[in-house]
């Protein structure tokens, strides 16, 4: 079935950070990289404390999206659990264990360093 998006990249962010609240991701941080890449507007990083949460958190993400009209692109890496991106169009959605995070630091790469990641992961957090 085609994609179908009905929201705009910061409605569709809120949809993705009430999943990951609802189940207990850890320190979800959004990176803002419009600018930076033509691949997406917002992209998610959070963390779960198991393989097995690791996917809980990307199928509750990938349900909540799809009750709001929006299908995703692509999810990837569900076979492993150890990271697992859920690619929603204007927001990308990566969840990874604990060691995978820090292995890839993505907020690193995409130029988020970790004063400006607490700082986003805190706001994230009252969203």
């Amino acid at each position: 079935m085609d994609h179908v998006e009905t929201l705009d990249w910061a409605a569709l962010r809120d949809v993705v950070l009430a999943s990951l609240e609802d189940m207990k991701a850890v320190d979800p941080v959004v990176l803002d990289v419009r600018g930076k890449t033509g691949i997406t507007d917002i992209m998610v990083v959070a963390s779960g404390n198991s393989g097995r949460h690791v996917k809980a958190i990307a199928d509750r993400v990938v349900e909540d999206a799809r009750e709001q009209g929006v299908r995703p692109l692509g999810v990837e890496g569900e076979d492993s659990a150890e990271w697992v991106l859920v690619d929603l169009g204007d927001v990308v959605v990566h969840v990874m264990g604990a060691n995978t995070r820090e292995l890839y630091r993505l907020e690193r790469i995409w130029g988020i360093d970790d004063a400006d990641s607490d700082a986003s992961s805190a706001d994230s957090s009252r969203a």
